[in-house]
């Protein structure tokens, strides 16, 4: 599996675990699947940074997630 595609998945499912974070905070619950989707996040961008040979500059992620998805759309 491509690196930079483990990355944007990360990223994606960590992005969507925030609002169901605070969802579960705010309705005073435990948030247990959230805390998952985190962890399932943080360690595929782990995993796909330490694999990459260069490691991942802020200003190249845009590039990284247009990459990924032209590739993966076309």
């Amino acid at each position: 599996m491509d690196i930079d595609l483990i990355f944007v998945v990360g990223a994606v499912i960590g992005a969507f675990s925030i609002p169901a974070l605070v969802s579960a905070f705010a309705d005073r619950r435990v948030p247990r699947m959230a805390a998952v989707f985190i962890l399932i996040s943080g360690v595929m961008i782990t995993y796909a940074a330490q694999m990459r040979p260069e490691p991942y500059v802020l200003e190249q992620l845009d590039e990284v997630f247009v990459s990924v998805v032209a590739r993966y759309i076309n």
